[in-house]
C-alpha cells in the first residue's frame, strides 16, 4: 500500500482534474492519496501537475523529507518534469512496481543577515537573487568567497544560481548552462555597469557571501518569489543546501536533448 500527495498548479482545473483521476485509479488498488495536502510528509511520492513552478514548489515540499517527485508537464516549459499527462498513470505504474530511478539535484541555502532581526535561512531550488528596487538606478552588491572581499558588482542586481537553475534566470542574463549533476554555485551579474561582467562558477563548499552597499535598496528573491526588502548593510549568505532534491525519472535523462527541444535549438 502507498501514499502518493498530489501538488497541482492552483490556477489550472485540469491539473486538479488530473489529480483527481490518478487518484481514482489509486483507491481502486487500495493505494491512498491527497491533493494538496498540508504537509507531504509520510508520502511515497510527490506528484507535482502544472509547470516548472509546480515542480519547484513541489521539490522544496518534499526535499526535506528525501520524498521523490515525479513531474507532470501541463506548462510551456516543462524543464524539469518527466511525463505528459497521458503518460501519468503508466509512470505511477511503473513507481509502484519498482521500475525507476532516482535524479538527486542540488538544493540551495540562503540565509539572509540584516541589522536588528536574527538571521534566517530558507531554501532555494533554482537561484537567490538581489535586484534592484528602483527603475533607473543599479545598486552595488559587494562579494565575499572564503570570508575574503573578491569584487564589489554595480549592476541591476545578482544571481546566485544551482546547476539546475543555470538553465533559469541565470540563462536568460547570458550566464554559463551547467550540467545538473554538478555541484556548483554560479554568480551572475544583471546589466552590469562596469568593464568585469562575467558569471563566476564557485565550490558549494565555499562560502558567498553578498552585501548591498550604497544607498540604493534591493530585494532579495527566491526561486521568483519576493521574500524580503534589502537595505544597505543587508547580506544573504549562500552554500549547498543539506538536503538535494530527488526526481524520479524512468530512463537516463537526455539533458542536452531537453535543452534542445524546449529552447528550440536547431542545428546550422
Amino acid at each position: 500500500m502507498a501514499r502518493l500527495a498530489f501538488v497541482v498548479h492552483p490556477g489550472r482545473r485540469d491539473a486538479k482534474r488530473l489529480a483527481d483521476e490518478a487518484g481514482e485509479w489509486l483507491t481502486a488498488r487500495g493505494h491512498h492519496f491527497a491533493v494538496d495536502p498540508a504537509t507531504v510528509e509520510g508520502a511515497d511520492l510527490v506528484v507535482s501537475i502544472g509547470g516548472d513552478g509546480t515542480m519547484l514548489r513541489s521539490a522544496l515540499r518534499a526535499a526535506p523529507e528525501g520524498i521523490p517527485v515525479l513531474g507532470v508537464n501541463m506548462g510551456r516549459l516543462g524543464y524539469l518534469t518527466e511525463v505528459e499527462p497521458t503518460g501519468l498513470v503508466h509512470s505511477m505504474e511503473r513507481f509502484l512496481d519498482g521500475d525507476y530511478s532516482i535524479e538527486e539535484r542540488m538544493t540551495l541555502e540562503v540565509r539572509l543577515e540584516r541589522d536588528g532581526t536574527a538571521p534566517e535561512s530558507t531554501i532555494a531550488m533554482n537561484e537567490a537573487v538581489v535586484e534592484k528596487t528602483l527603475p533607473g538606478h543599479t545598486i552595488r552588491i559587494a562579494v565575499s568567497i572564503g570570508h575574503r572581499p573578491v569584487l564589489t558588482y554595480e549592476a541591476d542586481g545578482l544571481i546566485v544560481a544551482t546547476p539546475t537553475g543555470s538553465t533559469a534566470y541565470n540563462f536568460s542574463v547570458r550566464g554559463p548552462i551547467l550540467s545538473p549533476h554538478l555541484r556548483a554555485l554560479v554568480v551572475t551579474p544583471i546589466s552590469p555597469h562596469m568593464l568585469f561582467d562575467r558569471a563566476l562558477v564557485l565550490h558549494p563548499g565555499e562560502s558567498l557571501r553578498l552585501e548591498v552597499v550604497g544607498d540604493h535598496d534591493a530585494s532579495l528573491l527566491l526561486d521568483g518569489r519576493t521574500v524580503a526588502p534589502m537595505g544597505s548593510g543587508s547580506a544573504i549568505v549562500c552554500s549547498e543546501g543539506a538536503f538535494p532534491a530527488r526526481f524520479v525519472t524512468f530512463a537516463t535523462r537526455d539533458v542536452y536533448g531537453v535543452l534542445r527541444s524546449r529552447f528550440g535549438l536547431t542545428d546550422r
